[in-house]
C-alpha cells in the first residue's frame, strides 16, 4: 500500500474508533497496531511491544506525574480551593466582576498545586459556582469564567503537559515550568482584563461589588498562608537546585496531605479517594503513552513524518509562517480531542520539523522551551473552543439549568484573550525564555 494512503488510513480507524466513544488511547492502540503489522508483521510488532513498555515504564521522570496528580488530589479533597477562593473574593470584592475575577486567581492559585486543566475548573467550580450565582452573576459569566479559569492549572507549574512534552522532547522539566510562569501569568491577567472589559461592556451580567468584612480578610489571609508556604517550599526547592523535580512532586504531595490532615477536611475515605483517583488518573496517562508509541512507530515505518518534514524545510515558507500553521492545527485539533492525546501523538512528528527551522536566532534548548510554551497555550485553548471545549463541558454540567450555548457566548472574550496572548508569546520569545535565562 503507497505510505501516504497506509498513514491517512492508520488516521482513520484512530478517528473512526474516537467517533463511537472508544477511548482514545485504545484507538491509538488499535490503529496503531492495524499499520504495525501490515508493514512490519506479528514477531517485530511483539517485540516492540515489550521492548517499548519497558523502556517508556522505566523511565525516571515518569515518577513526577502521578506524585504532582496525588498532590492535586490532597489539594481537591483537603478543602484547599475553599480557601483560596475565600482568599482571592477577598482582595477583589470591591471590583466590578470582582468575584468572577476571584474565580480566575484562584483557578491559577489551584492549579500551582494541581497541574490539570479539568481537575482546577472541577474544584474550584464545585467552590465559587454557588457563591457567584448567589451573589447575581449570569451562568453565562459564571460558567465561561470557570472553564476559562480551569485552563491556567495547566499554564501554572506545576502542569502534567509540560511534564509529558519534557520527557518527549528530552528537556529539563524545571526549566520549562520556569518559562511557563511569565505566561501564565500573563494569561491570568488577560482573563482578568476580559472579564472587566465584559461587565462594561455587557451590563445585566455580574452586580456592582461585595463588600468583605475586614475580619473574613485576616481569616482568609491566615487560611491562604499554608498554601503558600507549600508552594515556596516546593518550587524554591527545584529552582534553588536543592532537588529534582520528581523530589520536589514528593516533597509537595507530603506537604499537601499533611495541610490537608491538619485542617480536618480530609477523612479517611476521601484519603482514600484520593489514592485511587490519582491512580487512575496516571494509569489513564501511562495507558496513551503506550498507545501514541504504538501509533508514531506505525506512523513513522512509512516514513510520512519524515517526508513531511523534509517538504516542509525544502518548501519556503517563512519559518513563523509554518509554526504559526501547526499552532492553528493544535487550535482545530484540541476541538476534538484532549491535550494529553494531542502532545503524546503530535509532538514527535512536528518537534523535528520545528528544530529544523532558523527562528529568531534561538538555540536549540531555547528554541525547544519556546515551542513547548507555544503548544501548551494553544491547548488550552482547546479546552474551551467549541464545539467541545472539556473545560466547558465539565463547568457546564455542574451549573445546572445553564445551557452550553450560553457557556459558549461567555469563552468568546476569554479565546480573544488567549488569541492575543498566544501571537505575543510567538513574536516576544524572551517573555518565555526570560527566567530560563537564570538558571544557566
Amino acid at each position: 500500500m503507497d505510505p501516504i494512503a497506509l498513514a491517512l488510513l492508520i488516521f482513520g480507524i484512530m478517528i473512526a474508533l474516537m467517533v463511537v466513544r472508544i477511548p482514545i488511547a485504545v484507538a491509538m492502540f488499535v490503529a496503531g497496531t492495524t499499520g504495525y503489522l501490515m508493514q512490519a508483521g506479528w514477531l517485530p510488532y511483539a517485540n516492540f511491544l515489550k521492548t517499548q513498555t519497558y523502556s517508556r515504564f522505566s523511565n525516571y521522570d515518569l515518577s513526577v506525574i502521578p506524585l504532582f496528580l496525588l498532590m492535586g488530589q490532597f489539594a481537591t479533597h483537603g478543602g484547599l480551593s475553599r480557601a483560596l477562593f475565600s482568599f482571592t473574593n477577598s482582595l477583589m470584592s470591591r471590583v466590578r466582576g470582582g468575584m468572577a475575577m476571584a474565580a480566575v486567581i484562584a483557578c491559577a492559585a489551584f492549579g500551582a498545586v494541581c497541574g490539570s486543566s479539568v481537575a482546577t475548573a472541577a474544584t474550584v467550580g464545585t467552590v465559587a459556582l454557588p457563591e457567584m450565582t448567589r451573589h447575581g452573576y449570569s451562568g453565562r459569566l459564571t460558567t465561561a469564567t470557570l472553564a476559562a479559569g480551569g485552563t491556567l492549572g495547566i499554564m501554572i507549574p506545576p502542569s502534567v503537559i509540560l511534564v509529558i512534552y519534557a520527557i518527549l522532547t528530552e528537556q529539563n522539566i524545571a526549566k520549562l515550568f520556569a518559562a511557563a510562569m511569565i505566561p501564565g501569568l500573563i494569561a491570568m491577567a488577560g482573563y482578568l482584563v476580559a472579564i472587566a472589559v465584559y461587565v462594561r461592556v455587557v451590563p445585566g451580567h455580574a452586580p456592582e461589588r461585595d463588600q468583605v468584612e475586614k475580619a473574613d480578610m485576616r481569616d482568609a489571609v491566615a487560611g491562604l498562608l499554608p498554601i503558600a508556604i507549600i508552594f515556596v517550599l516546593v518550587f524554591g526547592g527545584i529552582y534553588g537546585g536543592v532537588f529534582t523535580p520528581t523530589e520536589g512532586a514528593a516533597v509537595g504531595a507530603v506537604s499537601t496531605l499533611a495541610l490537608a490532615l491538619a485542617r480536618g477536611e480530609l477523612t479517611r475515605a476521601k484519603l482514600a479517594t484520593s489514592f485511587y483517583q490519582a491512580a487512575e488518573s496516571s494509569a489513564m496517562i501511562f495507558l496513551i503513552f503506550i498507545g501514541a508509541d504504538l501509533m508514531n512507530s506505525a506512523l513513522a515505518l512509512t516514513q510520512v513524518p519524515a517526508q513531511l518534514a523534509a517538504a516542509v524545510g525544502s518548501s519556503g515558507l517563512p519559518p513563523l509562517a509554518i509554526v504559526g500553521a501547526i499552532l492553528v492545527f493544535y487550535i482545530v485539533l484540541g476541538c476534538v480531542m484532549d491535550e494529553l492525546s494531542m502532545i503524546l501523538l503530535t509532538v514527535p512528528i512536528f518537534f523535528p520539523m520545528v528544530m529544523g527551522l532558523e527562528l529568531w536566532g534561538l538555540d536549540p534548548t531555547s528554541k525547544a522551551i519556546w515551542f513547548g510554551i507555544l503548544v501548551l497555550m494553544v491547548v488550552g485553548i482547546g479546552l474551551i473552543a467549541p464545539p467541545v471545549g472539556l473545560n466547558v463541558y465539565i463547568v457546564n454540567g455542574l451549573a445546572r439549568g445553564v445551557p452550553i450555548a450560553e457557556s459558549y457566548r461567555g469563552v468568546v472574550p476569554f479565546l480573544i484573550s488567549d488569541l492575543l496572548r498566544t501571537l505575543l508569546l510567538l513574536f516576544v520569545p524572551s517573555l518565555s525564555l526570560f527566567l530560563v535565562g537564570f538558571m544557566d
